[in-house]
């Protein structure tokens, strides 16, 4: 009886040792690339204005940590005003126009070589003027004269582009004063910060009075220090606050960013 011939085992031709490795190079790019998509569709929108809100809210002008923050969008992109994400928008926008309205007064004081009379300062209650008393009063006096005329003019008209309120403040230095018309600083502080709200009044008849009101703070608010004569120099001054109307929300910015984090951190797989 003729046997039966047995099969020759199947030999695994070389070439097929290639098949296993390049199959995980595949799996992986595949992984590489959905991770790369998923990165790629960050909220442009949000992490701007999660930049901008902290910019603004905590370095009121200047240079920042946040700065440049995020996706390159320019700091000065249109924001949305609508939307629950949204919450800080409005503020944002206000703190953007205040910075506007600071570059084109400070444009005006290089121009007219004003630097040792005016100044502007971005603060936490908004914008703040502040003009020095030998730019528009003599000593003990509070009768406009010297640059009144060139620098109020130009403040009124600031004044009238926007809508938020003027508090214009009168500030003296520590050195009484009592005569008939002044009994003490507080009278002249006080008549000052009058006198010149007046004056931006009557020469922009546009101005809304019901937008402004003056104090005086007499000596008790200085800036600088009252014993040097430097010092009592910058105290005596007029103030114009330009305040803020919208306030910053530091609780709607810490849920954007834990929105964002949660949306960076979750990547799906198939």
């Amino acid at each position: 009886m003729a046997k039966k011939k047995r099969a020759k085992p199947h030999e695994e031709e070389a070439g097929e040792a290639w098949l296993l490795p390049y199959s995980d190079l595949m799996t992986l790019l595949l992984a590489l690339f959905i991770s790369l998509f998923a990165i790629s569709q960050t909220d442009q929108t949000k992490v701007t204005q999660l930049a901008q809100a902290f910019t603004a809210a905590f370095n009121m002008g200047g240079p920042s940590f946040f700065t440049g923050a995020g996706p390159a969008v320019s700091q000065r992109a249109q924001m949305p005003t609508t939307g629950e994400d949204n919450g800080n928008a409005a503020y944002i926008q206000e703190n953007q126009q205040l910075e506007e309205l600071k570059k084109e007064l400070d444009e005006y004081i290089s121009q007219n070589n004003l630097d040792e009379e005016l100044s502007t300062q971005l603060v936490e209650e908004g914008l703040m003027i502040r003009i020095r008393e030998k730019a528009l009063f003599a000593s003990g006096s509070a009768d406009l004269q010297n640059d009144s005329e060139k620098i109020g003019p130009a403040v009124a008209t600031l004044l009238a582009s926007i809508p938020q309120r003027v508090i214009i403040s009168g500030h003296t230095d520590n050195v009484p004063i009592a005569n008939s018309r002044f009994p003490s600083n507080w009278e002249l502080s006080s008549t000052r910060a009058l006198t010149f709200m007046k004056f931006l009044l009557n020469t922009n008849n546009t101005l809304n009075p019901a937008r402004f009101s003056a104090i005086g703070y007499s000596e008790y608010r200085p800036i600088a220090d009252n014993n040097t004569d430097e010092g009592k120099t910058q105290n005596r001054r007029v103030e114009i606050l330009i305040a803020r109307s919208q306030t910053f929300d530091p609780h709607e910015a810490e849920r954007v960013a834990k929105a964002e984090a949660e949306a960076e951190n979750i990547i799906s797989f198939p």
